[in-house]
């Protein structure tokens, strides 16, 4: 039920002033998968979401009394899977007996992660309802102290004991202890909130060769509920299946670096049929925050620039298409194209290219999403279309001889530059009325041919325009 205006007001003040910064316990290990999730990358959101997946493991030092005993640990992510939370003992110092999840969420959120601790609650004019030990947070507060347990349920403000207020979602556990004293424990939990993606940025040189420097980091973006100190970061490369349908799947703080050195980069490994990356040294994840850390050290590489016109793709047809309309024009925008080859296995993100203007300042020139690409592969991403290129297709002939089984069909692609230098068109055409067809006649000859594919490579000069004209023969048998 909700706080009175007053009771909320006052307590609130209250919280503020006695919570410190909510830290992950010393000794945690965070291993983070790979998440798209616009909601965990934009500035434009407020508070913490529930997409993104991560397995922690923090390491808990509780004092125990011998035999069986309830203990709350507090300070949780919010999106935590009530069925993958363990908690274990070193040298089998206790045994879990029961455990339960109390999800942070409404206005005694930071009050369940009280159950178990000593606390006192006070009234609206400071004096002291009860104090000793919390039983229960919700529609009233459930306390017992020396005299006997008191329900209190008008009170304007609640002092922890021990100085802080859990935020977060916490676990209430019954613990059965060999013998009292410090026991040494590992908390692990599936959590959302966390998600890390590729960021790469590519810097094309001045020339006429195409060479371009290229960064590779990794975004890791938190907005869990919690901070996170100190901890060591494992992140995984690969898309692995989630079978629940609700398993964990601001102000934004975008983190610089310098130039990284080859030794600082993360060490890698396999991971089944995943790739591992593990940094090399601890870091602080605040909540509402991304970070960026260095994924690979900086390096030039060769690559291609591509100004493409494009029509169709290489789809099969179940018969020979023999109507006179079929696939008879075109667009007439041409796409500028980056190409290069993989130095090392490059998991999925976004490549930004960025291109110097006349003055040697660095402009933004496209951004392209780039898939897990293996090491060796070459990676194609579409910058955007050219501005002072463009195209015009038309079919020139068309002709269908059913008795024979033949069609024959040609196409003039013409090409106009607007811009002050001579370029290089790729126009690529896909015959796709039937699987079985001979090139008849090309006014270029072609530079790549397939059986779904025909490529040209066609001179356009500065301020001037150029003209592909081909034709295509069809055949096939009764039978098709």
């Amino acid at each position: 039920m909700p706080l009175p205006p007053r009771r909320a007001l006052a307590f609130a003040c209250l919280a503020a002033c006695l919570a410190p910064a909510v830290q992950a316990a010393d000794g945690t290990e965070l291993t983070l998968y790979r998440s798209d999730s616009p909601a965990l990358y934009t500035a434009a959101g407020d508070g913490s979401v529930g997409e993104g997946h991560a397995v922690v493991r923090e390491q808990r030092t509780l004092q125990l009394k011998a035999g069986t005993q309830d203990i709350t640990l507090g300070d949780l992510p919010l999106y935590l899977d009530p069925e993958a939370i363990a908690l274990d003992f070193a040298n089998e110092q206790a045994r879990v007996v029961s455990q339960r999840l109390l999800l942070g969420q409404g206005n005694e959120a930071a009050l369940a992660g009280l159950v178990g601790q000593d606390i006192t609650v006070l009234g609206s004019n400071g004096e002291a309802l009860a104090q000793g030990t919390l039983l229960r947070a919700g529609s009233g507060l459930l306390v017992k102290g020396a005299l006997g347990t008191t329900l209190v349920r008008d009170y304007a403000a609640v002092r922890s004991s021990s100085g802080g207020f859990p935020i977060g979602a916490s676990l209430r556990l019954r613990v059965d202890a060999a013998r009292a004293g410090d026991a040494a424990a590992t908390l692990s939990y599936p959590t959302a909130g966390l998600g890390w993606r590729a960021a790469y940025v590519a810097t094309l040189q001045p020339g006429d060769a195409c060479r371009m420097q290229f960064e590779s980091r990794a975004s890791i973006a938190n907005r869990s509920g919690r901070d996170w100190h100190d901890a060591t970061l494992k992140l995984v490369a690969g898309e692995p299946r989630f079978a629940k349908p609700t398993a964990p799947q601001p102000m934004m703080m975008a983190r610089g670096y310098a130039k990284a050195e080859a030794s600082a980069m993360p060490l890698q490994s396999s991971l089944g049929d995943y790739r591992l990356y593990t940094l090399p040294r601890p870091v602080d994840l605040p909540d509402g925050s991304v970070s960026q850390v260095p994924l690979y050290a900086d390096r030039t590489l060769a690559c291609e620039r591509t100004a493409l016109y494009e029509n169709g793709n290489g789809w099969n047809p179940s018969e020979p298409m023999i109507s006179p309309d079929f696939n008879v024009g075109g667009s007439n925008t041409i796409e500028s194209t980056l190409r290069f080859t993989a130095f090392d296995s490059l998991p999925a993100g976004f490549l930004r290219v960025l291109g110097s203007d006349n003055a040697g300042t660095p402009q933004f020139l496209g951004e392209g999403r780039l898939d897990d690409t293996p090491k060796g592969s070459d990676a194609t991403l579409t910058l955007g279309t050219a501005f002072d290129l463009r195209a015009e297709r038309e079919r020139t002939a068309f002709k269908l001889d059913k008795a024979a089984h033949a069609m024959d069909e040609a196409f003039r692609i013409t090409l106009t530059n607007a811009g002050p230098a001579a370029r290089v068109v790729t126009v690529r055409e896909h015959p796709s009325r039937w699987r079985e067809w001979t090139l008849a006649s090309s006014s270029v000859k072609p530079s790549k041919q397939s059986p779904d594919l025909l490529e040209f490579k066609v001179n356009v000069p500065a301020g001037g325009k150029a003209t592909l004209d081909y034709a295509v023969h069809y055949r096939w048998s009764a039978g098709e």
